[in-house]
């Protein structure tokens, strides 16, 4: 039988708490089973909590896609050929203006699905260097220098400017983001398509810091992106989603703060094609304990067993829900 729920403690207010405790509250409330679910990107509601049910996968690249009518830009690497920063901040304007009214009259009508949620997977800023690659129309060509620009302008048209969404001196939430945006596919994720899920990119110490990382870098500190989605691939023979060093860099180096995401699936490579484990369960726990925080796709429907094994602890779930409950409160859902 699931583990008792705890006690309800009386929840601060968003105008009398910190948003740490905020978060810390609610956390404190959910069970282990309730805590795992919420890490995979169809997160279920909690109903005891006045939790609503939320799907954390939507896309922008240029125009809030597939959620009915709306304003459709040139594709990313069109766009990229105006090199027009202020433009790219206008269209990230336009993108969250438009998901919020969507978002909100899709919960009007009691709808959460696919794309029509607040948190999109854009933009791509990879550098663009193998044509064999399937996405190389997303990015914004093969220019660190550019991409960085671009980029950085982007998730601050979609996200507000870092200043006006930034806690108070108290630590108390003042503004909410007008959405999530997501810098990816972290790192080096310009090789063949076809061998997306076991490529291992090779790169050196100088072309990985002047080539692949310029932008990701740009993006965490000067537009304080909300999240960051890892990549197929392994660099250096560590899977991205499971990288010690590349977690280090963006959460030792850079000070990143926000929510980390796997790209689709990519979690069972840990086990189909890498071979570093041999089960979901193992996959699960090894992902979560290296930092990935939420799970596109169904490998962390495992996550419950592989606390019940003691391969992870219900620490390290928290850890990785602390921020996805941060970035939920940041967008004001609760």
């Amino acid at each position: 039988m699931p583990a008792a729920a705890p006690p309800l403690p009386d929840v601060p207010a968003a105008d009398t708490a910190p948003l740490a405790d905020r978060v810390e509250a609610l956390l404190g409330q959910m069970t282990l089973d309730g805590k795992c679910a919420q890490l995979l990107h169809e997160a279920p509601a909690i109903d005891r909590l006045n939790v609503p049910e939320y799907n954390w996968w939507n896309e922008a690249l240029h125009g809030v896609a597939r959620a009915g009518i709306a304003t459709v830009f040139p594709q990313a690497i069109g766009l990229a050929a105006s090199f027009n920063p202020d433009l790219f901040r206008r269209i990230g304007e336009c993108i969250a203006l438009e998901g919020r009214a969507k978002h909100h009259a899709f919960v009007r009508q009691g709808s959460r699905r696919y794309y029509e949620g607040l948190t999109f997977w854009s933009p791509n800023i990879n550098i663009f260097r193998d044509p064999r690659w399937g996405r190389g129309q997303e990015t914004y060509g093969e220019c660190p220098w550019l991409t960085t620009q671009l980029g950085v302008a982007f998730i601050n048209g979609i996200q507000g400017d870092p200043e006006d969404h930034a806690a108070d001196a108290d630590g108390k939430q003042t503004r909410y983001l007008k959405a999530g945006a997501c810098a990816k596919h972290y790192a080096v994720h310009s090789g063949p398509e076809g061998l997306r899920h076991e490529f291992d990119a090779k790169v050196s110490e100088q072309d990985l810091r002047s080539t692949y990382l310029p932008a990701f870098e740009a993006c965490v500190r000067d537009a304080k992106v909300e999240s960051i989605m890892g990549a197929y691939n392994a660099v250096n023979g560590e899977p991205c989603n499971v990288s010690e060093r590349l977690m280090s860099i963006l959460r030792d180096e850079w000070g990143f703060e926000g929510h980390f995401l796997s790209d689709c699936w990519a979690i069972r490579d840990l086990h189909q094609t890498y071979g570093l484990t041999t089960t979901d369960a193992e996959s699960a726990a090894m992902a979560v304990k290296a930092g990935c925080d939420l799970n596109c796709g169904c490998t962390y429907v495992h996550l419950l067993d592989a606390a019940k094994q003691g391969l992870v602890t219900e620490a390290d779930i928290d850890v990785c829900l602390r921020r996805l409950l941060r970035t939920r409160f940041r967008l004001g859902m609760f």
